[in-house]
């Protein structure tokens, strides 16, 4: 069995990153009833004998003693991280998993970038060390951050290159959260750009996240419920995107709804690697499946269902109907629309009970709708978990690596130019020892040249696809 560990940096990051610890433990639960410390809990935690003194006795087998997420938290402010240590998730982390300061990183890459990393650079990978000391056989880091700040894009890619220099065998799964237009954030484009650059050379994968996607799909749930048409067949508490059930937070916050998406989605991309299934996908194998080029390593992703359905007894063509959701712009988690765009590969993650044959039809249905590359007609990858999420009889995450990606990117430029051509706020990055006119440049250039490798994959949609004579095999 393999491990992960979960770095989350940033406000945005520690927040979704707290969501994701509070699902798994339920996921956990729900099939774990005896308590045993087993196979699937050892991927993302650690069973740890806390009356021995020092770093605790990890215990690999038996009943669950301590459980120590495989995760290190870090904020340049202490708001979010100390309230996770007050919450109910407290005895999950300890201080030696932690690093934080008091200042922040205002709003400012530089500072996250220049100034936090090299300050922190030793404690960081102190911490990261040890993280990878306990796992058996390490595979992933899941980085989780946000775009727009500082701490997030400018430390989050900071220890993203750290990870690819100290452990260059261990995939780098990132999720990033984008900004909206309507950003309060007056440098987030400036710090988005410099991050990117980061992003397109140090990250396997990335999985991008639009927070303007993720509010939009809270608003027309929010609608569906309110309208009363489906009240009776949508319960108004979701886990996709609520709480419920959980211990009970002081207060819900605006914001938790959208953490608890990206949180299933992060569910959900994990639950091969730590449930059973007929079908079970590594996660060295969607890079492996769907990067065919280094740099295009941005993955579209759509969840379904949503919401929690009333019904239990759900009839065969609800399930169709979520493969067809799967495609739909209404359930990604980025504003694009795959469809009208070009697919270099496609990976649907199934949970629950569904068959294989149900994935097939499902396939078959849906690829004549679908522009695949020329050259890999045939570029799906899928799985099967068979424990569902909670709340749930069945879901499926759908990853695209598809050029849909493009008018984001373009639209971050464009904003980012507005800034940049007035020169706006630029002496609060160029006074950061170490930050030059020269970073804005090259990290512009770093996002023009990824948006027109898209521009070329664009331009082969109306090619033929060529059918290959094959080899005939006498019997």
């Amino acid at each position: 069995m393999t491990q992960s560990v979960v770095v989350q940096v940033g406000q945005c990051g520690n927040q979704i990153g707290c969501c994701f610890w509070d699902l798994a433990l339920r996921e956990h639960a729900a099939v774990n009833q005896k308590g045993i410390y087993d196979e699937a809990l050892s991927s993302f935690f650690r069973n740890v004998d806390t009356r021995v003194v020092g770093d605790g006795g990890s215990i690999s087998k038996g009943k669950i003693c301590t459980l120590k997420a495989r995760a290190v938290l870090i904020d340049m402010e202490e708001g979010v991280v100390n309230e996770i240590l007050q919450g109910p998730l407290r005895d999950v982390f300890d201080s030696k998993q932690l690093i934080t300061d008091i200042s922040g990183s205002g709003n400012n890459w530089a500072v996250g970038h220049k100034v936090f990393g090299s300050l922190y650079q030793e404690q960081i990978l102190e911490k990261l060390r040890k993280s990878a000391e306990h796992c058996d056989c390490l595979q992933c880091f899941f980085i989780i951050h946000s775009m727009g700040g500082g701490t997030g894009s400018g430390l989050g890619t900071f220890l993203l290159k750290m990870l690819k220099d100290e452990f260059p065998d261990v995939y780098r799964f990132v999720t990033s959260v984008y900004p909206s237009g309507e950003d309060d954030v007056i440098t987030s484009p400036y710090n988005s750009i410099l991050a990117m650059k980061e992003l397109n050379e140090h990250a396997d994968c990335v999985l991008p996240i639009d927070n303007q996607s993720l509010f939009d799909i809270i608003s027309k749930i929010d609608l569906m419920v309110n309208s009363g048409k489906l009240g009776t067949t949508i319960k108004p508490k979701s886990l996709v995107t609520s709480s419920a059930g959980a211990v009970k937070k002081r207060h819900q916050k605006p914001f938790d709804a959208m953490n608890n998406i990206v949180a299933n989605l992060l569910l959900n991309l994990t639950s091969s690697a730590r449930f059973e299934g007929s079908l079970n996908m590594d996660l060295n194998e969607i890079s492996m499946n769907l990067v065919p080029f280094p740099q295009l390593h941005y993955l579209v992703s759509s969840l379904t269902p949503l919401y929690t359905l009333a019904d239990v007894n759900i009839p065969t063509r609800r399930l169709d109907q979520m493969f067809s959701d799967a495609f739909s712009k209404d359930h990604q988690l980025i504003r694009a629309d795959p469809k009208h765009s070009l697919y270099l590969a496609c990976a649907l993650m199934v949970r629950g009970n569904v068959q294989v044959s149900d994935l097939r039809r499902n396939i078959e249905r849906l690829k004549p709708s679908l522009q695949f590359v020329s050259w890999n007609q045939e570029g799906w990858k899928t799985s099967l978990c068979s424990v569902p999420p909670v709340g749930h009889s069945h879901s499926l995450l759908a990853l695209a690596n598809n050029t849909c990606v493009k008018p984001t990117f373009m639209e971050l430029r464009e904003r980012f130019m507005r800034l940049y051509k007035k020169k706006a706020h630029l002496h609060h990055y160029l006074q950061i020892e170490g930050m030059e006119e020269s970073c804005f440049m090259e990290a512009l250039s770093s996002l023009s040249g990824l948006i027109e490798e898209y521009n070329q994959l664009d331009a082969t949609k109306s090619m033929p696809v060529e059918d290959f004579p094959r080899l005939s095999v006498a019997m």
